[in-house]
């Protein structure tokens, strides 16, 4: 399933403290010197600095400066996250929902832990839906289709093709051409009052700027 990578806020930085930190480590990336950048960025990501945490997460998930490792890139991810990274709660999303990680119950509640065999009965799907729909309400085309399909297939979700349509259908508006593909093969499949109901939703969705759409 598709990852989403972004170049970490370059045009957003001027003025913030942290901005000397990622052009440095921004230029250092595009020398492909991914060593040098990680250890320009793992210090303010100790530090708490979302967008670093997001950064270390996508190098650990890619193997950028460091060996490819899920568990690590999952616990960075899950820290941007929680700080709001919408792509951060995406990427977490697509671990959970591919069975890169599972979910399992200790004394403190729900852990992560890699998934070595992807096994798909541990596939976490209502952690993966978690993470979709945070990311979908701050517009992430990819995870409200992501969301489409869950509300599809019933995964992770109680099956809704009012709500699977209702996705689809903010996707496609965003861009995503899959997601207008995945609304008409769907639509197949509804009551014309399904589709009605499905409609109204997306246009209230998008009228509370995705907040509160389920």
């Amino acid at each position: 399933m598709q990852r989403l990578f972004l170049a970490l806020f370059a045009i957003l930085v001027t003025g913030f403290a942290w901005a000397g930190t990622v052009l440095d480590a921004l230029a250092a990336q595009e020398r492909k010197d991914y060593a040098l950048a990680l250890k320009i960025v793992k210090p303010s990501a100790i530090n708490g600095e979302a967008w670093a945490q997001n950064w270390l997460a996508e190098a650990y998930d890619q193997g950028q400066g460091v060996v490819k490792d899920y568990a690590e890139a999952a616990k960075w991810y899950r820290l941007a996250a929680e700080q709001g990274v919408a792509s951060a709660q995406y990427n977490l999303g697509v671990m959970y929902s591919t069975g890169q990680l599972m979910v399992k119950q200790d004394y403190y509640g729900i852990v992560a832990s890699v998934n070595v065999q992807r096994t798909p009965a541990a596939q976490g799907y209502a952690e993966a839906a978690k993470w979709y729909r945070l990311a979908a309400e701050q517009g992430v085309a990819l995870a409200q289709y992501n969301l489409g399909v869950m509300y599809t297939n019933g995964e992770g979700v109680v099956q809704d093709y009012v709500k699977a349509h209702s996705w689809f259908n903010l996707s496609s508006v965003n861009g995503n051409t899959d997601a207008m593909n995945g609304r008409d093969a769907l639509a197949k499949q509804m009551t014309p009052q399904q589709i009605a109901d499905a409609q109204k939703l997306a246009r209230d969705c998008q009228a509370r700027q995705f907040k509160g759409c389920d």
